[in-house]
């Protein structure tokens, strides 16, 4: 089998395999004589909280917090681009919710939340479609009635649309000018080609402009059903008469046409070869550059695990990858790694940039550092400084009704349960050496690598060449692989 080291020029591959030999020895050696230090961060257990459904099949998550008079309401659907028929309808499908419903005007709406002091919001992803709104207790009979009527009957006022559109379309031709900003949608179109996890939320010029006011209402009444949402209410309020208001201002809705169901495991490409996307932005000078390859669903039970071994990797500032490339090297002002997972599959990314000059200097150091995880592997006390180190980050994740709202969106979208929070700190603890390199061999992807680089082409062309066969687009082209 190939390994990482077919990715390194040659320069690197003698030394790879000496340090690889030298590596294995000192690992062995560090593993015998070196005791697992375990830093104690305190405790942290999920919330309590109450999960039932609707007669119509709503899912509720009712978690009071009365520390003080605030309430996060956080309703999702299943429906993302995943769904989308027009690329881009299943966002513009949510952001129209806020153009009027139930007879109020967009203004009406955007009038009384500002008089309120609250604030609400809604978009969509790649799997789920969102409402979020925080407001103060008392203002629950005012709030939760318009995030009844946005879900239950928006208007989708064409003329507001059409503003909408245009704004969203000059908004995705400004974003082509931040290739941080849109890299992650080439690299999932090149990992995930024409499967539904290659499809941009954001749409395209060319997709947007031709969808239309019927398109909306027609996804609309497809996914706006209670048995496709989930609603999580968090803050001050009394769990019984919380009960009685959703009941009353959601349990009269009825569902629709039945949801087909969609096996988003099916039908993903596999990854037989390097390939490099070289998007050419002409003025460019610098290279935004994306390697990796697929990753992990979000209910994968090592999760966890593997969001230490990333640590180590490229997920924190003393991370390997942000040590060598900028701090030693001097190549970027940052370079990270991380896992995005989905219901269903994900994708792994190592992500920089650097000046054009040094492309090659930058990729080459990022393979050499990410192959340090087979090489050499991790050492005890590397592993007992991330470990401490994620727990530390641990709970401040998980403060503040909205965050804990969102938790309870995504337990809903993606299959996990709260032993995600309960068991987190003793998933930690327990992970060992032996265990870091069976998540290194079983998840990284280490060969048949995929590239994204964004830059000036006419410099960076025959650099691209050498990771793999290169197919170039131009990154003021409509959409994120033609």
């Amino acid at each position: 089998m190939k390994t990482l080291l077919t990715q390194i020029p040659q320069g690197f591959a003698k030394l790879g395999t000496a340090a690889m030999v030298a590596g294995a020895l000192a690992l062995s050696g560090c593993a015998a004589t070196t005791t697992s230090q375990t830093v104690d961060t305190g405790s942290f257990s999920m919330p309590a909280y109450e999960q039932y459904q609707l007669s119509n099949g709503m899912t509720v998550y009712l978690m009071p917090q009365t520390e003080v008079p605030l309430i996060t309401v956080s309703a999702v659907v299943r429906a993302g681009a995943v769904k989308d028929t027009t690329s881009g309808v299943a966002n513009m499908t949510a952001k129209s919710l806020l153009l009027g419903a139930n007879g109020k005007s967009k203004s009406d709406i955007e009038q009384m939340v500002d008089f309120l002091g609250a604030s609400i919001a809604a978009d969509a992803g790649k799997e789920g479609s969102f409402i979020d709104a925080d407001f103060m207790a008392k203002d629950t009979d005012k709030m939760l009635p318009l995030v009844r009527d946005l879900l239950r009957a928006p208007d989708f006022d064409g003329g507001e649309f059409d503003k909408l559109r245009q704004r969203e379309m000059a908004g995705l031709a400004q974003e082509k000018e931040s290739p941080r900003v849109v890299i992650h949608r080439y690299f999932d179109k090149l990992v995930f080609g024409d499967h539904p996890y290659g499809n941009p939320a954001s749409g395209t010029r060319d997709s947007l402009a031709e969808l239309t006011v019927n398109q909306l209402r027609a996804f609309h009444k497809s996914y706006y059903q209670p048995q496709n949402i989930a609603i999580s209410v968090v803050g001050d309020f009394k769990p019984g008469e919380m009960k009685a208001r959703l009941d009353k201002l959601f349990g009269d809705w009825h569902n629709g046409e039945a949801i087909a169901k969609q096996d988003l495991a099916k039908g993903q490409p596999s990854l037989d070869a390097s390939k490099v996307l070289l998007v050419n932005k002409g003025d460019a000078i610098e290279t935004t550059f994306l390697i990796g390859g697929k990753g992990i669903s979000r209910n994968n039970p090592d999760y966890v695990g593997l969001q230490v071994v990333n640590t180590i990797l490229g997920g924190r500032f003393t991370s390997w990858l942000n040590d060598e490339l900028r701090v030693n090297a001097g190549l970027t002002y940052g370079a990270r790694s991380a896992f995005t997972p989905y219901s269903q599959g994900g994708v792994f990314r190592i992500s920089t940039f650097t000046k054009s000059d040094t492309t090659k200097e930058a990729i080459d150091l990022a393979l050499k550092t990410y192959s340090r995880l087979w090489q050499t592997g991790i050492d005890q006390p590397t592993l007992d400084s991330a470990k401490a180190y994620v727990k530390g980050q641990f709970p401040p994740k998980f403060e503040t009704s909205e965050q804990l709202a969102g938790l309870l969106s995504s337990m809903y979208l993606y299959g996990f349960d709260d032993s995600f929070i309960n068991d987190f700190q003793k998933n930690v603890d327990g992970l060992t050496l032996a265990e870091t390199q069976r998540l290194v061999n079983s998840y990284f992807p280490q060969d048949k690598l995929q590239y994204v680089l964004i830059g000036n082409a006419s410099k960076i062309a025959d650099i691209a060449a050498q990771y793999g066969e290169v197919k170039q687009v131009e990154i003021n082209a409509v959409g994120f692989s033609q």
